[in-house]
């Protein structure tokens, strides 16, 4: 077929110089590595569509099966993803690893993992996944043999057992494997020079460096029979088993040959009028990324029965291109670039695509719940204003840490307490006797409500017995004891220092043993009546008793009873051997403790704790906030068990999930959540926040706040997130723990990147507490099997 001439031969080779630097990201197909994939059966009802979300930090993986979404785990960053038969595989930004999902569990293998050999151009065929090394362009396969050493390739496709790729140095067509087809492809390619190559089942097609459009291979559908354009005229190629179809570049419209019988289904009028950003091919049908709105459409005989030609996937919205951290050189960087990846690297553009359709991208704006669509991200000036605003508020925050420390400590003369309650005061009235603790609290007029300014709380000291009778918290009730203050005082050594264990915000701790032989830790506030200190001692005493009366989980620390007497304030737990997590990390326990130098058991302790959380915001009745979820408020006792404890700040959930709470932040510095900290809005996933902290504790043995070497304070969040989200986790890991095994090596990913989520600077963006249990959960498992992280050699 004829190519109209162009003006000049320069201009003929500008656009040769463009297409080759700047398009290479828009060729996908049934084999070859894009932002979205489809992943086919036999059996229609079970195609599964995938995409990498946008305007999210991590750039993670969700898919779409028999009417349902599904995210991928683990929720790391993918620049890259392609399906074959009944599975697909993604390729880890940064080209770190590959791992794989069947389409009936989605459970994940790693076929790959090297931070020193990384890896691109990932292509996977019906059953066989290839890739090039980054920096020969070697290519690497797996079910299949890799082609002779030596070999290298600018990009590479996958087919039906054949893989095919354009020679780094000839530019011309190369194809291996175990079918005879791709043979016949490469002679049929002869020496041609190619600018790309795109692979269906058992044919290719490829733009030749003059712009002509051809294709090889099977033509049992016509599928070979491209209609008469012009050169340059197709972008993104996406290619079947009997069908081709292309994007042209001047209006992002599809275009679709061959198809056989059923050619017509391919070129569905539901789509004439819709531009795309890239589309994709499943054996008998094609799916493309919508530029309105970065939604998939699906057309073709093959799409699922239950749904119609044309109807949106239900996914939220897909990159259009990979987040790269590099500049973009010749075509520029891509609308709306900066909110679609959320601020971790850019997505270049085809620069020459001209569209006539408006592209009208949705502002940033938080997903509305049970919506199926959900909108694109927000607009970049609204969007990085946020951004900076809360990195702002945790920057300032670490930066002062020190200083306001230091200021506290003067004035106060208490270098040990560690935050404020900002409850209202609640002044008891002295008993001695041993009366019931409910008895106790309706008497005493107890309250741990927040103050009235809150608007959404409208409680009363009814409300809190109401919820200790509630399910199976008033045994727990019943058991708590009224000490007198003579009877601690006896067990303690009349509260010597030898017998003082620790510290905090309420006062400090001593051990002691019961006159029945049970050992407890014993918390005492040392304050006078007639301070301001007092009074809110009071206040988290009482809402100590109120909330830990009625909860009993074996990852919450017990309170076994309390004394009150004059100005004295005494609260008795169970005794916790081996102190708290934030010692073993930090403290004085940190250089003869060796338990916690495994990556097993640092998980397991993150695991309950987590179990911990869980149980307050899912089962207590009614739902606990924390609100000072820390290291030294994680205790281990004496077989290592993690339980969450300190519950001064805590507060009662609203009985309308719904409604929000508003109240100035408290907590402690480094783990305070920044969302709250900037709206006064006050959630659940406030705590998921502050366990978030807690998490990158773990992984990096820093403190939540730090001094970093010649930077000054520094948090642990603005330390480890921009490691992680590189993929260089292995650069901020715990030196006294090591790297991990070969078994630990997911693992310890699994628990980054569910850190990463936890400490995201809006709620909305965080998990429950629930996924982050599933995930850590996950995270064990793995280090328990051997067997399920296996790093393949190349075949």
């Amino acid at each position: 077929m004829n190519s109209p001439a162009f003006p000049s031969t320069t201009i003929t080779l500008l656009i040769i110089i463009i297409l080759t630097t700047c398009c290479q990201h828009g060729v996908t197909s049934l084999g070859s590595g894009s932002t979205i994939a489809v992943s086919y059966t036999s059996s229609d009802s079970t195609n599964t569509v995938c995409g990498i979300i946008a305007s999210k930090l991590t750039q993670r993986i969700q898919c779409y099966k028999n009417c349902q979404t599904i995210s991928i785990q683990p929720e790391i960053s993918y620049e890259s993803i392609s399906g074959g038969l009944g599975y697909f595989c993604g390729l880890q930004s940064g080209g770190l690893s590959i791992i794989c999902w069947d389409t009936m569990s989605f459970r994940a293998k790693r076929i790959y993992y090297s931070k020193y050999n990384r890896l691109k151009g990932l292509s996977v065929g019906n059953y066989q996944v290839c890739a090039l090394q980054f920096t020969t362009g070697a290519a690497l396969c797996w079910r299949i043999p890799s082609p002779e050493e030596g070999t290298k390739f600018r990009a590479i496709t996958s087919g039906e057992g054949f893989s095919c790729g354009i020679l780094k140095n000839a530019g011309r067509v190369h194809c291996w494997g175990r079918s005879e087809i791709g043979a016949e492809i490469e002679i049929q390619f002869k020496s041609l020079p190619m600018l790309n190559l795109i692979a269906g089942e058992s044919h290719a097609c490829g733009v030749t460096k003059a712009g002509t459009l051809i294709c090889k291979g099977s033509n049992i559908g016509g599928q070979l029979n491209v209609p008469s354009h012009y050169a340059f005229e197709f972008s993104s190629l996406a290619l079947g088993a009997n069908h081709s179809c292309g994007i042209r570049k001047k209006n992002g419209l599809v275009g679709c040959w061959g198809g056989g019988s059923r050619k017509l289904e391919f070129s569905s009028n539901v789509v004439d009028e819709v531009s795309f950003e890239n589309i994709v091919a499943g054996l008998d049908f094609t799916c493309g990324l919508t530029t309105k709105d970065l939604s998939i459409i699906c057309w073709g005989p093959g799409w699922s029965r239950n749904l119609t030609a044309g109807d949106v996937v239900l996914l939220e919205p897909v990159l259009p291109g990979p987040c790269m951290q590099m500049s973009c050189s010749v075509c520029g960087v891509y609308p709306n670039s900066g909110s679609l990846c959320a601020g971790s690297g850019s997505i270049c553009k085809v620069c020459e695509v001209e569209l006539p359709i408006p592209v009208n991208l949705p502002p940033l704006m938080p997903s509305t719940p049970g919506s199926q669509v959900p909108e694109i991200a927000s607009s970049p000036s609204r969007t990085k204003n946020r951004l900076f605003l809360a990195f702002g508020v945790v920057g300032c925050i670490g930066a002062f840490a020190g200083i306001c420390t230091i200021a506290y400590c003067f004035c106060a003369g208490l270098c040990g307490n560690e935050h404020k309650n900002v409850y209202k005061p609640v002044v008891l009235q002295p008993t001695s006797d041993r009366s019931n603790l409910e008895d106790y609290l309706a008497a005493s007029n107890a309250s741990i409500l927040p103050p009235s300014g809150s608007s959404s709380i409208k409680r009363n000291n009814s409300w809190v017995l109401r919820s200790q009778r509630s399910g199976t918290s008033s045994r727990q009730t019943e058991r708590t004891e009224n000490f007198i203050l003579s009877e601690l005082a006896a067990i303690t050594s009349n509260f010597a220092q030898e017998n003082k264990i620790g510290g905090g915000s309420f006062g400090r701790v001593y051990k002691g043993k019961l006159a029945d032989g049970r050992e407890v830790a014993i918390k005492r506030a040392e304050c006078s009546s007639k301070t301001k200190k007092f009074q809110e001692k009071e206040s988290s005493f009482l809402s100590e008793i109120a909330l830990l009366s009625c909860l009993n989980h074996k990852h919450l620390v017990g309170l076994v009873g309390f004394c009150q007497e004059n100005d004295e304030r005494l609260l008795v737990y169970e005794y916790m051997r081996h102190g708290s997590l934030h010692d073993h990390l930090h403290g004085q326990r940190n250089t003869d403790s060796s338990m916690l130098n495994s990556w097993r058991m640092r998980i397991r302790i993150a695991l309950d704790a987590a179990r911990g959380i869980e149980y307050l915001h899912n089962y207590s009745i009614p739902p606990i906030i924390h609100r000072d979820i820390k290291s030294s408020n994680i205790l281990l006792d004496g077989n290592w068990t993690a339980r969450v404890s300190d519950f001064g700040l805590s507060l009662m959930w609203p009985e309308s999930e719904d409604e929000p709470m508003y109240m100035k932040a408290v907590g402690t510095v480094g783990y305070i959540d920044p969302e709250c900290y900037v709206l006064n809005i006050l959630t659940v996933k406030s705590d998921v926040y502050g366990f978030g902290v807690v998490l990158l504790e773990l992984l990096t043995g820093k403190k939540a706040v730090f001094t970093n070497e010649g930077a000054g304070p520094m948090g642990v969040v603005e330390y480890a997130r921009p490691w992680i989200v590189a993929g260089e986790l292995e650069k901020i890991l715990d030196k006294r723990v090591g790297l991990p095994e070969m078994n630990e090596i997911e693992a310890v990913e699994v628990v980054a990147y569910t850190a990463l989520h936890c400490t995201s600077l809006q709620g909305k963006d965080r998990p429950t507490v629930s996924d982050v249990v599933a995930k850590l959960e996950r995270a064990l498992a793995l280090c328990d099997d051997s067997s399920a992280i296996v790093i393949a050699s190349p075949a």
